[in-house]
């Protein structure tokens, strides 16, 4: 692991000013959609607006921060028991689930794309920001995700996230055809893991990326967490 895993992922934040308390991260969730439909795997990437005001016009995957409705929403299926286990070694059940549900809602809202199951009837629909989501027919599948690395952004930014990475087949995607999306990002795009390193990216989403074919050989390999202590990075396998 290099000493810049973090760059980018902070926006280039300056040194912690002195008498100044770090704020602290933001529980979020991001997905890696993957399709292996073709000669060479493809994952989902898009584009930030370069009006956004953190890591504007890099190339990343879809999330975002958990919502207080994520701890409460119905699914068609939960978590695999070694996902949930892995999950657990760094947050209670009730936030491993919200984290994986974060995951699929934020995908939906930024691309249109559901990872859920059609159902003859959703009880959820007035659910909050799950609204549009379930009155597609669909709950939310968690199953198919398997959790992929963890990333808490540096002290020293002003706006920080303890990211869990989450990765999924799109082959469990309810349609590959795209709903609305929520505008965040101007592009989206299916790169090869090849044409997607060449992007402009965060180093952490790089880093990641190197992760998936590691992952896709040995699915039962720990996922590494990149973590502070006492301002330094620190490189764990949950």
């Amino acid at each position: 692991m290099t000493a810049n895993a973090f760059d980018d992922m902070a926006d280039s934040p300056p040194p912690i000013r002195p008498g100044v308390r770090p704020v602290r991260p933001r529980h979020a969730a991001t997905l890696i959609l993957l399709r292996r439909d073709g000669p060479d795997v493809r994952v989902l990437m898009g584009r930030r607006h370069g009006a956004h005001n953190f890591m504007p016009g890099k190339w990343v995957f879809p999330g975002g921060r958990v919502d207080r409705t994520d701890f409460g929403v119905s699914t068609a299926s939960e978590l695999s028991a070694p996902v949930a286990a892995r999950l657990m070694k760094t947050a209670p059940p009730g936030r491993a689930r919200a984290l994986a549900l974060a995951a699929v809602r934020e995908t939906f809202e930024e691309t249109g794309l559901l990872l859920g199951r059609a159902v003859p009837k959703v009880a959820s629909v007035g659910h909050g920001p799950w609204r549009d989501f379930f009155a597609q027919g669909v709950l939310p599948d968690l199953a198919p995700l398997d959790f992929v690395a963890r990333a808490i952004t540096p002290p020293s930014s002003p706006k920080r996230f303890d990211a869990r990475f989450f990765m999924a087949d799109a082959a469990h995607l309810a349609s590959l055809e795209r709903g609305a999306d929520c505008g965040e990002l101007d592009e989206i795009a299916w790169p090869s893991l090849a044409e997607a390193l060449d992007l402009d990216l965060p180093s952490v989403t790089r880093f990641v990326l190197n992760e998936i074919p590691r992952r896709l050989t040995d699915p039962s390999r720990p996922a590494p967490s990149l973590t502070f202590q006492r301002g330094r990075q620190r490189l764990v396998e949950l």
